[in-house]
């Protein structure tokens, strides 16, 4: 099966990339940003940024069949590493909340800016789905 894109309607169309694509049963999860529903970010800082960042990345896992359990890496690009470090146990708490008391292999990384001047935080990671839950978008 070649790659296919995974695209849930609930999150911005994408034009010039996909929120996921699909190979086998891994999913390669594009980079996700704390954008709203009204293509903004939201505000409040990490904390609200990552549960909205992670809550699309979770959307697009959804949308092929997986689980939060099915992610085996996620990388994290931040803009302010101390911010992050000084709200870590709120962003522990947000993702037990969100995926449940399970941990993928992970990365954080600094950096200078990300695509949308406001976010502070992006998030990307790779599933792989039990075949028996995988479902497969029409391209």
């Amino acid at each position: 099966m070649p790659p296919v894109p995974v695209n849930p309607p609930a999150l911005p169309k994408p034009s010039g990339y996909s929120h996921g694509t699909l190979a086998g049963n891994t999913l390669h999860l594009g980079g996700q940003t704390a954008l709203d529903a009204d293509m903004k970010i939201v505000p409040g800082g990490v904390v609200e940024q990552f549960r909205q960042a992670f809550t699309n990345l979770l959307r697009t896992l959804r949308e092929a069949g997986g689980r939060p359990e099915d992610l085996v890496s996620v990388t994290l690009y931040l803009t302010d590493i101390p911010d992050y470090q000084a709200h870590g146990k709120e962003i522990g708490r947000a993702w037990r909340e969100l995926a449940g008391p399970v941990y993928p292999a992970m990365a954080g990384i600094g950096c200078t800016a990300l695509w949308q001047p406001e976010a502070v935080i992006e998030m990307l990671g790779v599933a792989v789905i039990p075949e028996e839950r995988l479902m497969v978008p029409s391209p």
